[in-house]
């Protein structure tokens, strides 16, 4: 098991933090949403596949040292959405096991207000500095034009065209950034 700790990041509007229970009625309210969910496996999620998904999240943090956080405004505390990194053994060709992946879906009333970009610069300041030069990728539908703009914005590069699931995707990555250690 890895030794870590779950970074609470904040931004100007935003605070990232490692989920908790009472985020479960939140993410089950917007994973359920068709609108989040059209370029994210097409169907509404089910209460019990949230559920998995909140675990999936805390085990990642503890078996890798990295994951998911929830995003929530600073100003109300409101849920905005949640964005990380993963790993979740894809089935893909081509294969980019080892990379994380990140990863980022937010609230109907949270979209368009430059929520995801504010929060994917913080998560990518913060695996700068955790996974060095170590490549990153994301999968992005090619009908989602605001997530495509976002990675494209974010330093992430496409470098395939495939499918995933019987669904065309495309395949971006982003090398890290190596950032020196603080002094002692």
């Amino acid at each position: 098991m890895t030794d870590f700790l779950e970074p609470v990041l904040e931004t100007p509007r935003l605070v990232l933090r490692r989920h908790r229970l009472d985020d479960f009625e939140d993410a089950a309210a917007m994973w359920a949403d068709q609108d989040v969910t059209r370029f994210i496996g097409g169907k509404p999620a089910t209460r019990e596949e949230v559920w998995a998904r909140l675990l999936r999240y805390a085990g990642h943090w503890a078996l890798l040292g990295y994951g998911y956080w929830v995003i929530r405004e600073t100003a109300s505390g409101r849920f905005v959405g949640e964005i990380g990194f993963a790993d979740f053994h894809r089935d893909i060709d081509p294969a980019f096991a080892g990379a994380p992946e990140a990863g980022w879906a937010l609230a109907p009333w949270a979209q368009g207000q430059g929520f995801a970009g504010e929060a994917l610069a913080a998560i990518l300041g913060w695996a700068d500095g955790h996974f060095g030069s170590a490549r990153t990728v994301c999968m992005v539908d090619p009908a989602n034009a605001a997530s495509l703009r976002l990675a494209q914005k974010s330093g992430y590069h496409e470098y395939a065209r495939t499918s995933y699931k019987g669904a065309p995707t495309i395949l971006f990555e982003r090398a890290g950034v190596s950032t020196p250690s603080p002094a002692p």
